[in-house]
C-alpha cells in the first residue's frame, strides 16, 4: 500500500479542492502546500513496478550492477501523477569494514525537499550546504563523471550516523546519503549508477526486500 505524506516531515497529508491536477491540493500541517510523497509500506518488485510507472520519464537511479547479498529496500517518489518531481532508492548490504550499510540515492528537482530529509538537514536543496573546493568523490552516472561535494550534517540529529555527498546530474540535484559515515568510501571513482527505468527485463534479477530505513 502506498499513502501520500509530506516530503519534508513525517506527517499523513490532507487533501482540500483546488486547481492542483486531478483536482487535489495536498496540504501537510506543519509546511502547508506541498507535493506528496509517495512511499509503498514494502519495496518489492511490484512496488517498485508501480514506482517506475508513477514517475514515468523521471530517472531513478540505482548503484549497479548490485554487489551480492545486496538488495533494493526502500523506493519513493515525490509529486502529483504525471508530475514527479523527485525518486528516492536505498540499497542495502554489508561491507567487511563496515558492517551493514544503507545507500540512499536521490534526484530531485530544486525544492522538492526530499534529499534534505533523507540526509536529516533542514535546508532544502543541496547547494545551501555544498563543501567548497574539491569534490569529496565521483561516481559514475551512465556515462558522464559527476562530482559530488560533502554536505555539512552539523546540528542535524543523528549527524555523526552518516556521510551525505550531493552535486548536479541532468539539471537535478544528486544526493547520496550513506550510513554508516566510514562507508562514504565506498563510493569510488569507478562506483556506478544506473537509471532502472530504462533497465527491462534486467530488473527481475534484482533483489527486492528487508528492513527499511528510517529517514
Amino acid at each position: 500500500m502506498t499513502t501520500a505524506a509530506c516530503p519534508r516531515c513525517s506527517a499523513p497529508l490532507g487533501e482540500l479542492p483546488g486547481d492542483a491536477p486531478g483536482g487535489r491540493l495536498w496540504t501537510c500541517p506543519d509546511h502547508g502546500p506541498v507535493p506528496p510523497l509517495w512511499r509503498p509500506d514494502d519495496c518489492d518488485y511490484e512496488a517498485f513496478s508501480a514506482h517506475l510507472q508513477l514517475t514515468d520519464g523521471f530517472p531513478t537511479y540505482l548503484p549497479w550492477p548490485l554487489s551480492p547479498g545486496w538488495a533494493v529496500t526502500d523506493v519513493s517518489s515525490v509529486g502529483a501523477p504525471g508530475e514527479p518531481m523527485a525518486t528516492m532508492t536505498c540499497t542495502s548490504g554489508t561491507s567487511a569494514l563496515d558492517g551493514p550499510v544503507d545507500v540512499l540515492v536521490v534526484s530531485e528537482e530544486p525544492g522538492a525537499g526530499l534529499g534534505a530529509r533523507c540526509a536529516g538537514v533542514p535546508h532544502l536543496d543541496a547547494g545551501e550546504r555544498l563543501s567548497e573546493g574539491q569534490p569529496l568523490v565521483k561516481v559514475r552516472l551512465e556515462r558522464q563523471q559527476v562530482s559530488l561535494w560533502s554536505v555539512s550534517t552539523s546540528g542535524a540529529d543523528g549527524e555523526w550516523d552518516r556521510s551525505v555527498v550531493a552535486g548536479e546530474a541532468g539539471g537535478r540535484w544528486l544526493w547520496i546519503v550513506v550510513r554508516p559515515a566510514s562507508a562514504v568510501l565506498l563510493l569510488r571513482d569507478d562506483w556506478i549508477l544506473r537509471d532502472i527505468s530504462t533497465l527491462g527485463a534486467a530488473l527481475l534479477e534484482v533483489d527486492f526486500g528487508g528492513p527499511r530505513p528510517p529517514w
